[in-house]
């Protein structure tokens, strides 16, 4: 038998204290000069029939509260291709912006010294002052409003399809996004923290142990 785990076991300190930043993060007032920006790193390998045509990593980005997704396709997923699509983020959607929040899973590329890998001290410098990250827990990627943008793109746009190159790969999933953006609203979290502590209270650790 296979258990498969979306939340941990019991009395998980490490857990509940993600989660619960993530959430706090999630209840903010929208404000423009500090947007909420979800991320999901995730490879998409693309196959024809037998014979693997190449494999591309896929960048989800989301800012919930402005109802707007991305997606960003780049042959590799390392600390410097995470680096320079934050950076085309920081320095032109949100060029006007004083704090970019971001939410994401805790790969080690994900991280401020990221851009020290990339650019120079300076520029480096310049871009870490403007984000700041908050991470969701170990098994707690249900946290993340990017997995279920991720999630979406799969099933709309990639799932039994033979997309054989990257460039078909990134205008269609471009499609995808500014389709989605037209069409559909933001996300509206209904559990805030005092609900959780009450239906995960199993997660909680008890308190004096």
């Amino acid at each position: 038998m296979i258990q498969y785990w979306v939340i941990p076991p019991d009395n998980d300190e490490e857990f509940v204290a993600n989660m619960e930043d993530v959430r706090e993060t999630y209840e903010k007032r929208y404000d423009p000069k500090v947007p909420l920006s979800a991320t999901k790193e995730h490879p998409k390998r693309v196959d024809y029939e037998y014979e693997r045509a190449g494999m591309t990593k896929v960048f989800m980005f989301t800012e919930p509260l402005s109802v707007w997704r991305d997606v960003v396709i780049r042959t590799k997923k390392t600390k410097v291709d995470c680096a320079i699509t934050m950076a085309n983020l920081l320095e032109n959607l949100y060029a006007n912006c004083e704090k970019v929040i971001v939410v994401c899973d805790k790969l080690s590329t994900h991280t401020n010294h990221a851009f020290y890998k990339a650019f120079s001290p300076d520029h480096a410098r310049s871009l870490a002052r403007r984000i700041e990250f908050h991470y969701t827990p170990k098994h707690g990627s249900w946290l993340n409003i990017a997995e279920n943008e991720l999630s979406s793109l799969t099933r709309q746009c990639v799932t039994g399809r033979r997309i054989g190159n990257e460039k078909e790969l990134r205008e269609e999933t471009s499609a995808w996004s500014a389709d989605v953006n037209d069409t559909q609203c933001g996300v509206d979290w209904q559990m805030k923290i005092d609900t959780a502590r009450i239906k995960l209270k199993s997660l909680y650790p008890k308190k004096g142990r």
